[in-house]
């Protein structure tokens, strides 16, 4: 355990992101689950693309592996 205040402040904080970034990777993996689910509909594609976005701009995912994800959920799209 820190000793020193500022120490204990970063715990505090890191605890904080933690939690953040679990729930922000839960609902990810929960909608690109739902968008690669055989027989999905066109909403479920295009949320799993909104939260794709999101995840980027918060810092959770590479811009490059959101890329990927998204062109997948494309020839999906293209495909139905």
């Amino acid at each position: 355990m820190p000793n020193i205040k500022s120490a204990k402040k970063r715990v505090r904080v890191i605890a904080r992101k933690t939690l953040r970034n679990k729930m922000l990777k839960s609902i990810l993996k929960t909608s690109l689950r739902k968008a690669f689910k055989e027989g999905s509909d066109i909403e479920a594609k295009l949320c799993a693309i909104s939260a794709l976005d999101k995840a980027v701009t918060k810092g959770i995912l590479h811009k490059n592996n959101a890329a990927r994800h998204k062109s997948k959920i494309a020839k999906l799209l293209k495909a139905s």
